[in-house]
Formats: C-alpha cells, structure tokens, sequence
C-alpha cells in the first residue's frame, strides 16, 4: 500500500468515525433518546484518531515533511471532517508520494531507521502499528475523556 492510499484511507476513516460520534452526540443531547452512540462511537473515533496520528506520523517521517506540514496533519485531526481537507491538500502540494521512501533509501537518524524498519518489514510493521494504537487508546482511556 502506498502512502498516499494509506493517509487517504486513515484520514476518510477518521472523518466517517466524525460523523458517526456527531450522530451519537446528536441522539444524546438533542434528541434524548439514547447516550449509546455516544458509547460507541466515541470509543471507535478515539481508536481512528490514534491509528490517524500515527499513520500522519509514518507518512510525514517517509515523505520529509516539514515540522509545519506534520503538524498541521496532526491537528487536522481535531475538528470533524478535516483530514478529508488535509489529505486533498498534501494531494495537491505533492506531498504524498506513491512509494514508500525509506524502503530504498538508508535512513538517516535513529527516527528513519525505525520508520524503515517498519516498512521494510511490513508483517512486523502492521503488528507493531497495531500494538501502539492499542497502547496509546489503552492510556487516553486511564487519563479520561477530555473535559
């Protein structure tokens, strides 16, 4: 899977799971019928919003991305349906290339190497995306939800 496929499918998720935490919010406070979706989909944005962030993370080390561009990819993340306007962005300032960088090229610095070893060993490398996103949910669920 390419970068580019991968930030767009990370970035829609992250916008469709918006709009279902939206839906839920809108069944609990203004309809008062039902906190469920609120549940529900609020557990579900969270897992997207990390597997986001860290997949912008991913992209942003293989592609160069400046500090400014790698930011404003994370807080894209913030207010519903912005990622879809981040992903059509990075598209036109191409900033999102069709092959993985790092499977060719050596990597320079300890953050490179361990991006390129993450794609160099893509078994391994999904594994390991899996475990973060399940540590990193795992942590927000002990600090709380935000206030």
């Amino acid at each position: 899977m390419s970068p580019r496929l991968l930030f767009r499918r990370a970035a829609i998720a992250e916008a469709v799971t918006w709009a279902l935490l939206l839906t839920g919010m809108f069944l609990k406070y203004v309809t008062e019928t039902t906190e469920l979706g609120v549940r529900v989909f609020g557990m579900v944005h969270g897992v997207v919003f990390v597997a986001y962030c860290l997949t912008t993370v991913l992209v942003a080390v293989d592609q160069r991305w400046s500090a400014g561009r790698t930011l404003l990819g994370l807080a894209a993340a913030v207010p519903p349906f912005f990622t879809v306007l981040f992903d059509r962005y990075a598209e036109r300032r191409s900033a999102l290339g069709d092959a993985w960088r790092l499977r060719d090229v050596e990597p320079a610095g300890p953050v490179q190497r361990a991006t390129a070893w993450l794609l160099r060993n893509p078994r391994r490398g999904a594994l390991s995306g899996l475990v973060a996103v399940a540590a990193l949910t795992g942590l927000a669920l002990l600090v709380g939800p935000p206030a």
